[in-house]
């Protein structure tokens, strides 16, 4: 990089030529609420979900709070994060199958949490299957505290009268399991999977909320796992062929969790009638209407780098003063990732941009606005028309009315 150029590093962005709301509220969980119901009126007054999007920095902080201000509102968000597979209930299945198939002898607890995870036969009824809570608690005060082989655990449960007969039938199941194969380990779990996706699943949606968050995400972990499984079959095969791991199931589920966690480069979301919430770096593919920008403050957006060279010392790179000008600057000490993505932002939104911010922490601490706010000449909206937005009726702040097409807007 030559001198001249050193300070494109930090150049200014420019200025968007749609109209540009501030909104500011006191708390993060304020924030959250006050842009659901920004959504939520924008919605009311006929825009479609594909239409408005929401924007963070990081979606670690604000996913939750997106989500319950999303629930009150009674909107369906789709978060742009990718699945955590090892977190899902369908992956804790062939786990804890694994767990109970890799010592000489188990305990009762791992012996029976594959049923908590509500494993069940590939013939069963739906009436009857996954076993419910009551029952699995049942058994393990029933069933002895030693350890056991699976055979000998087949024995006990068999001569108990008062174990459930469906648990007597999965202790069978494993005891018959074959040794752990690249062939049969993929039919093992390709019938444990496909069975939770015929009675599991309807579990999860039985008790879901009315949008249905949980079951897609475990719907989703199905169809992820029944991937990893063919995945598996294939990297264990490698992997005997080159002597790096043994036919044992221990193995097997060592290798299922370092394939699990080879996350695809790119986010996963699912169906339009929802909407989009996504993090900054994933701005550059959207064009859409409306879009809605949280966290905007100066200790998230652009975030504090960690870098340990004095600022001094990085201004002097960046200009190129003196015996610094053969020096290459990091591209982090000038924010410049940061600025990209709101580059990104800006350009992403053609109908209309709405920054939001939050004043102060759960402790009451002062949070300042972020200095991104510099290049939008914004209209704020008054905290008046925030509390009327969030009542039940969603007022629509003038400045934001402002924004629809003639044709979208409703009487009042």
């Amino acid at each position: 990089m030559t001198s001249p150029n050193r300070l494109a590093l930090s150049a200014p962005l420019e200025p968007p030529e749609i109209p540009v709301i501030e909104m500011a509220t006191r708390t993060r969980r304020d924030e959250a609420r006050s842009v659901m119901a920004l959504v939520g009126s924008f919605l009311d007054q006929g825009v479609p979900e594909r239409d408005i999007a929401v924007v963070v920095r990081n979606l670690e902080t604000y996913e939750q709070p997106l989500f319950r201000a999303a629930l009150q509102h009674g909107i369906t968000p789709v978060f742009w994060t990718q699945l955590r597979v090892t977190e899902t209930r369908p992956f804790a299945l062939i786990d804890s199958i694994c767990d109970a198939l890799s010592g000489e002898t188990i305990d009762k607890r791992i012996l029976l949490t594959p049923l908590e995870h509500r494993w069940t036969p590939t013939d069963c009824s739906e009436p009857d299957w996954p076993i419910d809570s009551k029952t699995i608690q049942e058994a393990k005060s029933t069933l002895s505290e030693e350890s056991h082989t699976i055979n000998k655990w087949v024995k006990r449960t068999t001569e108990s009268d008062d174990v459930d007969v469906r648990i007597e039938r999965f202790v069978h199941w494993l005891a018959n399991v074959p040794e752990p194969r690249p062939d049969t380990v993929a039919s093992v779990f390709h019938d444990v999977v496909d069975a939770y996706r015929r009675a599991g699943l309807p579990e999860t949606k039985a008790t879901d909320s009315p949008a249905l968050l949980d079951t897609e995400i475990d719907a989703r972990a199905v169809y992820r796992v029944k991937t990893l499984v063919e995945q598996l079959r294939h990297k264990f095969a490698d992997r005997l062929d080159e002597d790096m791991v043994d036919k044992s199931w221990s193995d097997v589920a060592e290798l299922a969790t370092v394939v699990a966690t080879q996350r695809p480069g790119r986010r996963e979301h699912s169906h339009a009638r929802a909407i989009d919430v996504l993090e900054a770096n994933d701005v550059w593919v959207l064009d859409v209407s409306y879009v809605i920008v949280a966290g905007l403050t100066a200790s998230e957006w652009p975030q504090e780098t960690d870098s340990v060279t004095q600022p001094e010392f990085e201004e002097a790179i960046l200009r190129g003063q003196g015996k610094t000008s053969k020096l290459a600057p990091d591209t982090s000490w000038t924010n410049g990732r940061d600025r990209d993505h709101f580059a990104d932002v800006l350009n992403a939104a053609a109908n209309g941009l709405i920054l939001t911010r939050y004043r102060e922490t759960n402790r009451g601490d002062v949070v300042h606005p972020s200095p991104l706010f510099e290049v939008c000449d914004t209209d704020p909206i008054g905290d008046d028309e925030i509390q009327s937005l969030r009542t039940p009726e969603r007022e629509v702040p003038a400045s934001v009315r402002s924004m629809l097409p003639a044709n979208l807007e409703t009487d009042d």
